[in-house]
């Protein structure tokens, strides 16, 4: 049994600790790079294809060519899973994906006259820390809008993910000033809700869910499942500006996000929504979603031991 993880560093496996970046490289000196993230449920990568769809769709509009194919990617990050499983003694996992625009020597002043480089391409997992997100699914999530507010769509598209993310930094911080377990809801410049720094955003009144239309936010695989899971339900769902108002007069709202699936939002700016606790629509699509993937959810993130 290997005694520690693997990554993937440009083509080859290697030790975790020595998948380095140059510091050089560019997603290091201009934050030329995107990202992604998947987990596995009972071991299996959930969703896998779509993550690394929506990592292709990031590089191409950010101009940086993956030096391996959809399919490659998708062998790479099984073999990754496979190799590190038992380093974590087979619990669920995350992978990260991370691409940059390469390494030039010339540093940022000559980056766009640079000859062609060679993008940087990491895989690396994590053992999910289920532990650090009961209290949202007990308690609910406290949500809180900092000043700083939402890159516009006009600046760049909030349909890549990447890694240009100082605005999120510095909106944690503000948030948790007022409360230190805040999760940050970043706001676009007219006022209306865009998404949180990990997840997505919803709220769900007289019957029917709302989401912030998509300009404004990425739009999340998790949150893909939870409109598939509402088709199934029969529960309507539609895109609107949200604002402040509509969230705290909300019967529910809650975030989508890969690794805890949906997490309740009991308080906005320490106002409570609803009834101030996790509602009971929550739950209808979190059991279901656990009916999707084989696995008590609720049961995995409240009843997770701390490590």
């Amino acid at each position: 049994m290997p005694d520690q993880p693997t990554a993937y560093l440009n083509g080859e496996f290697v030790h975790a600790d020595d998948c380095k970046l140059p510091m050089f490289d560019l997603g290091i000196v201009i934050g030329a790079a995107v990202t992604d993230l998947v987990r596995t449920f009972n071991g299996k990568p959930y969703r896998l294809e779509d993550h690394i769809r929506r990592f292709y769709r990031s590089c191409k509009y950010a101009c940086i060519e993956p030096p391996a194919s959809l399919e490659e990617s998708m062998k790479i990050t099984e073999e990754l899973v496979e190799r590190n499983q038992p380093v974590y003694d087979n619990r669920e996992l995350a992978v990260v994906y991370y691409m940059t625009a390469g390494v030039n020597s010339a540093y940022a002043g000559a980056a766009a006259g640079a000859d062609r480089l060679t993008p940087t391409y990491v895989q690396h997992t994590f053992p999910l820390l289920f532990h650090a997100w009961s209290h949202f699914f007990t308690d609910g999530a406290h949500c809180v809008t900092p000043p700083v507010r939402h890159v516009p769509p006009q600046v760049l598209s909030s349909k890549i993910k990447h890694r240009n993310r100082l605005h999120m930094w510095i909106g944690d911080k503000q948030a948790q000033q007022a409360d230190p377990k805040a999760v940050p809801l970043y706001m676009d410049v007219d006022g209306n809700i865009a998404e949180a720094s990990g997840s997505n955003f919803l709220i769900y009144r007289d019957g029917t869910v709302v989401s912030p239309r998509r300009p404004n936010m990425l739009w999340g695989i998790s949150l893909q499942t939870v409109t598939e899971i509402l088709a199934e339900l029969d529960v309507p769902f539609i895109e609107e500006d949200i604002q402040t108002y509509d969230v705290v007069n909300a019967d529910e709202a809650w975030l989508p996000s890969s690794p805890y699936c949906l997490a309740p939002v009991s308080r906005l700016n320490g106002t409570e929504i609803g009834s101030g606790k996790p509602g009971p629509m929550w739950r209808r699509i979190l059991d279901h979603w656990s009916g999707l993937v084989g696995k008590d959810v609720y049961k995995e993130i409240t009843e997770a031991p701390v490590p």
